[in-house]
Formats: C-alpha cells, structure tokens, sequence
C-alpha cells in the first residue's frame, strides 16, 4: 500500500554529520539479478536505496547512510508500517563490498545523509486519537539473548568463531571452541574495533559480521560444489576461476577460465601404497610442483608444497579402500591468504563418491617429457662431467653451474660446487650423498701425439637418452687456435651436452675435458673442437687438495673396454633454476 509519511528532515543534521554512518539492512539475495530487481522495487518507494556485494555469492539491500539515531527511529517506524522486512537491522559499512546499486553510484565511504524521518498520518476532518508508536525494538540482542543464542552453536561453529578472530588479529588461543577467557576477551577487543558496545559476547548479528569479514577473501570465486562422477569427486570449487578441460588419467584437469593463472586437478586411480608412493615420486617431477616447499608422506597419504617466485603448488592426497583420491591446487604467488583459506574449504568439503578415472581417459599426445598430459620440470640446460674419485667427486664445464638455483648430477642427485673456477673454465661439484661410480678418470702420464686417435664420452642430447653416448675423432694440435699451450684443439664433432665430458686416448688415458663451443662470433669449420688440457685439471685437483690419479697409457686397449671405462666415467650435470 501507497505510504502515508510526511517527510521532515531530522532535528539532529549538525550532530548526524559527526557520527560514524551506518545502514538499515533490509534483504539478501543469492544473485545479482535477483538483488538488483529488488533494490529496483524498493527504490520505487523509499529513498537512499542502495545495494552492495556482501561476500559469499550474497548481494545486499541497505537505506542510508545515516546517522544510527536516526537509523534507529527509520528502522523502528519502517519495520511497523511493513515496508521493510522484520528481520531488517543496523548494519556496518565493513559490512559491505562493491555497489552494484544504483548503477554507477559509490556512496559506501561517504558520510551520512539526512534520514527521512516518518510521522504516523491525520485526517483534520474527522480527528482521530494518534496511535502511539511501539516501543523502541533492541537494534541487537541483549547480552542474556546473545548468551541464550550463543549456547545453541555447535562445536564446529564455535571453532569457526575462534578462527575468524584469530584471522581479525584479536585472538591467539587454541582452536577448542571452549569461549574462556581468552576467547572473551578477543571478541571484546573485536566489538571495540567496528564499533559495538563492548560486552564479550558476540550477538548473532556480531557473529554473522564477523564471519561475513571472514569469508571476503573468497568473494569472486565462485565457490560451489562441483560433483565430478568420473572422478568420483565432490568437493568445493572456484567455479568462476576454473573449469573442467579434460581427464588425462590419473587426473581430470580444470583450468583457467580467466586472467587469474589457476589450474586445479582432481586426482583419482585405484591403487595400494605402492602405487601412492609412486604418485609421490612422479608428482615431484613435474613442472607444476615446484621444488622448494615442505612435503610429508605417510603410510595412507602425502601432501606436497611447492612454491617458487611466480606460483604455489599444494598436493594433499589419501589412499582409502583401494582408491587413491585428493587433489592439486596451482595458485599464483602473493595471493597467500586467498589459497591457504581456499584449499582448507576445498578439502572440509571434499568427498569421495562411487568412480575413479579409468586408465583408458587419455586425449594428450604422447611426449616423453610429458605425463598425463603435464610437463616434466626440465633442467634449464644439461652438460656433461667426470668422476674423478671413489666418492663421487666430479669435474665439468663453468657452463654446467654458472648462475644455477641447484645442481644435481644424473638428474636427481643434488651436488655443490666446491671449485669454480672461472677464468680456466673448470667447476668442482661435490655429490651430497656417497656416490660409487662404476669406473674413475686416470690422467695419462705421457704426451699424446698429433694425429693420434682420441674419443670423447658426454650426454650428447643433455640426458634425452639416459646415457653417455661415444664420439671419435683424432688430435689436430696440443695447443690452441693462437698458440694456448694449456687448450689442444680436436678434429670430431660433437654437441652441446658433450661439453665438460672426458676425452680419452686410445690406451684409455684421459688427456683433458671438452669445451663448450666458444662465443667468439666467428664460425669455426665443422669438425673443430676444443679441450683443456689435463694438466690444468690436474692443477685444479691440486687446489682443491686432491690427488689425482695417473697411467700409463701408451698401449692402445680394446675399443669396447675403451667405450665402457669413458661411459663408466662421465655424469650428467644439469642445472636448475
């Protein structure tokens, strides 16, 4: 019905535009489309409708900004004439996000207006007695109503309280949902802090408030539950981030949809712990995971942390009656808050139902450096190199570990460098685990002769084919293009990956390590190597307090002794970023 209000404006104004504004909440909606239909009808009959994002997926209605005097009065008299909700109340501004209504506006910072403060109607010709308004309504629960509510919280609701404060600053206590002390005492500094009388005991609405601060951080995501009967996966997603891509076994793939660079993965495989502990291991390699960040596995489960300048991995993954289930969220770095509080909604909403992905669910092109469809974390460039010791001591090229995160030798064995020395070329690495290399690198003692056949053992493809390969060629001169006497060029061709590899006379000696391609912007001929000399190398060891080992060389050997002595030798050194 039409409203029968004569608008005045309040006899207060001087003293409104000094207080803190707040607003009369009066509806909620699930939707935009919904919210924004309803502001529009409200709109058509009250003043200073506005709408605002709540958080959540919720979109709110609200009258003001006014002073809470008179917001107190507008409530009161609104919720009795039935043009509001009973349920309408006083409300913060923390309490909302982006206006959405009216179109355009942005009026959540600004100070109060003047409230249209009704007066109940008269008709002069036929007086009638005024009716007295209704007593004053609380705006909030008195602290007995708020205690009687507070008993009816769960534990689990309790506990979210606790949480909620501690993530608002004002609490430091154990998550028990048992409201000592502690627990008092923060949510009395919470109340002080937006404003509320200070009582210790946080009314319904304190409490819905509190959460509501709570759960902004998630606000855009579109959390919903996704089932995923394939998977046999139910759980919370980031629906407006991410979407289903496809299912590459073991994993179904949901990817970015927007600028946000998401990638979530379900995963879901029958198995025993044997197979879980396999996950495990791939997991590491591949590039998704980076290698910084905790892990833990036990006998049932595994989580995996990886975190590196660009993005955060986390991996958290159970085995239960033979099918192992969980999932993977890959989330842009500096965004720490948002990922932590969404991978905890992720898994309290996790469940598993009937299904796991069938071994047959596979579109991707098959790669070598890919599984299931995701890349293999890849060194940033691979070299070759030398054991020179019992222990596993290794010489390479500078080039192996120049500017490198961490090196490993044979992919997965971390090495430090223990010698660099930059001006010959020559790095030292030191295995951090025992090593027992099948053969050991034995300088020869005596000069070798021009023209005289020499091989060369490196990882050719930088590790492609899991093995040293073998290349043969003669030696052109015992010094260098310009007369350096510790550098003897070679007549062979070989690649990149052979760099920092051993090069061998005939009897099996080694006469030095091969050198990277120089930059020196000129082309050499084809077939034109370098390496230095074994007595630097031999100098090198020297320094770094190693003895290196010696023979004699002269008599040619077996070429497939040769071959396994130069393989047996050299490593594979990669560097990683």
């Amino acid at each position: 019905m039409m409203l029968a209000w004569v608008m005045v404006l309040a006899s207060v104004v001087g003293t409104a535009a000094q207080e803190d504004p707040v607003w009369i909440q009066i509806e909620a909606q699930p939707n935009l489309n919904a919210a924004t239909e309803r502001a529009r009808a409200y709109a058509a009959e009250l003043p200073d409708v506005n709408g605002f994002a709540l958080g959540g997926g919720w979109y709110g209605i609200a009258l003001g900004p006014y002073a809470r005097s008179d917001a107190q009065q507008v409530l009161r008299v609104y919720r009795s004439e039935g043009v509001i909700p009973r349920d309408s109340y006083i409300a913060l501004s923390s309490a909302f996000r982006q206006q959405f209504w009216p179109i355009g506006a942005n009026v959540l910072n600004r100070g109060v207006v003047n409230a249209p403060l009704p007066t109940a109607p008269t008709t002069p010709q036929t007086p009638e007695p005024t009716a007295e308004l209704p007593a004053p309504e609380p705006a909030d629960e008195t602290p007995a109503q708020a205690q009687r509510s507070e008993r009816q919280l769960s534990r689990a609701e309790r506990e979210d309280l606790q949480i909620a404060l501690q993530w608002a600053g004002t609490y430091q206590g154990g998550i028990d949902g048992a409201f000592g002390r502690g627990t008092r005492n923060a949510m009395a500094v919470w109340q002080e802090r937006e404003g509320f009388d200070v009582t210790g005991i946080l009314t319904t609405r304190q409490r819905a408030a509190l959460l509501q601060d709570y759960n902004s951080v998630l606000d855009g995501l579109g959390l919903e539950i996704v089932r995923d009967d394939t998977a046999g996966i139910e759980m919370l997603m980031p629906t407006e981030i991410v979407a289903f891509d496809k299912y590459e076994y073991p994993f179904a793939h949901y990817t970015a949809t927007g600028d946000l660079e998401a990638t979530i993965l379900l995963i879901s495989q029958e198995g025993d712990q044997t197979t879980l502990f396999g996950l495990y291991d791939i997991m590491q390699t591949l590039d998704i995971v980076p290698l910084d960040g905790p892990r833990t596995r036990t006998e049932r489960s595994f989580t995996l942390v990886g975190e590196d300048a660009t993005r955060v991995s986390e991996t958290r993954v159970a085995l239960e009656d033979g099918q192992i289930k969980g999932f993977t969220v890959v989330w842009p770095a500096g965004d720490e808050e948002r990922r932590t509080r969404l991978m905890d909604e992720m898994e309290k909403s996790f469940v598993r139902i009937d299904g796991v992905i069938p071994t047959s669910a596979s579109t991707a092109e098959q790669a070598i450096d890919l599984v299931s469809g995701l890349e293999i974390r890849k060194p940033r460039l691979s070299r070759s190199g030398f054991f020179v010791d019992r222990r596993g001591t290794v010489l390479t090229t500078v080039e192996a570990v120049n500017s490198c995160a961490r090196v490993t030798l044979d992919s997965d064995i971390e090495a430090e460098v223990s010698v660099l020395d930059d001006a010959r070329g020559v790095a030292v690495l030191k295995p951090e685990t025992l090593l027992a290399p099948r053969a050991v690198a034995r300088f020869a003692e005596a000069q070798p002769r021009l023209q005289s056949e020499v091989a060369a053992a490196g990882f050719s493809f930088e590790g492609v084919l899991g093995a040293p390969s073998m290349t043969f060629g003669t030696l052109s001169d015992v010094r260098g293009l310009n007369g350096e006497p510790d550098v003897t060029r070679l007549a062979m061709n070989t690649l990149p990956g052979d760099a920092g590899g051993p090069v061998l006379d005939a009897g099996g000696g080694v006469l030095g390590m091969l050198l990277p391609d120089a930059q020196t912007g000129r082309a050499l001929p084809d077939g034109v190597r370098f390496a230095l000399d074994r007595e630097v190398l031999q100098d090198v060891l020297s320094q770094a307090g190693m003895a290196a080992a010696g023979t004699n060389s002269a008599a040619p050997i077996d070429p497939v002794d040769l071959s396994e002595a130069a393989t047996g030798m050299t490593v594979l050194v990669s560097c990683w970023d």
